[in-house]
């Protein structure tokens, strides 16, 4: 029994070893060594406070600030146990709306979303949620749709919110993968930083 036992546990101890410690730590060095700011959260800074990270959107609802895309992370719902509600940009719940293209709720949810946009065409990324309900990114399509509503509400003329959009747009990564977007908590910072 134990000529069986034995190397049974050596190697459940092994692979656990292995697999459940120095592959992690591996992995974490080598993103550590690589990619520092990503591998510690890409968090932004503000008076020496963090404020956020520049790869989890939040949510900007006020009119002067550029909107991200919809957000379907949902939370445990204290009056309805076994239920949820609506939690947009809860970092703790990253998730799909796992809603299909036949789905009424989705249906709804767009019709409602289009309406509220203005008239068409309404970007896509407008509308529909990301897949981690999280992304911190519109298309510049998305904000140049948004460039007036911003400027009226900040008393800024429309060229200069539209330039600064502009400017915080970035290219494809490693200059193909990818489209080209727009990090709404940055451009939004961008928006707070003039005077």
């Amino acid at each position: 029994m134990n000529a069986i036992l034995r190397p049974a546990l050596v190697m459940i101890l092994g692979f656990t070893l292995l697999t459940g410690l120095a592959a992690p730590l591996a992995m974490t060095g080598i993103a550590q060594l690589l990619l520092p700011w990503r591998a510690k959260g890409s968090l932004i800074e503000r008076d020496g406070r963090v404020i956020g990270s520049a790869l989890i959107g939040q949510d900007f609802s006020a009119p002067r600030y550029f909107h991200g895309r919809p957000s379907a992370t949902t939370e445990p719902d204290p009056v309805r146990p076994g239920s949820t509600r609506a939690a947009p940009y809860n970092a703790a719940a990253s998730a799909a709306s796992q809603l299909g293209p036949t789905s009424g709720a989705l249906l709804a949810a767009l019709r409602a979303r289009i309406a509220a946009e203005g008239p068409p065409p309404v970007p896509a990324d407008a509308v529909y949620a990301s897949g981690s309900g999280l992304d911190p990114h519109i298309s510049p399509a998305n904000a140049a749709r948004q460039v007036n509503r911003v400027a009226e509400a900040r008393g800024l003329p429309a060229g200069r919110v539209a330039a600064l959009a502009a400017e915080h747009t970035e290219g494809p990564e490693l200059g193909l993968l990818g489209e080209p977007r727009v990090n709404v908590l940055r451009l939004n910072l961008a928006l707070d930083a003039l005077r």
